[in-house]
């Protein structure tokens, strides 16, 4: 995705940042893959500020529909 810089990858767990286009924000993407339960776990979450106007929703919703299409 753009503006996307992977941080921390473990086989169950994976840290990615994404900075917004224009003001330069980073917002913090985590991934927890529950084998077990056969579920991942996702939070998304702006680092700054109290709105981020539906942009962590958004991201979120694209990043499970690629996933949907994988399966």
């Amino acid at each position: 995705m753009p503006r996307a810089r992977v941080v921390t990858v473990t086989p169950d767990y994976i840290h990615a940042e994404f900075t917004s286009r224009v003001f330069r924000f980073v917002d913090d993407v985590e991934f927890v893959f529950a084998d077990a339960d056969k579920n991942i776990q996702l939070r998304s979450a702006s680092r700054l500020g109290y709105s981020d106007f539906g942009v962590n929703r958004k991201r979120v919703e694209t990043i499970r529909e690629a996933f949907e299409k994988t399966q």
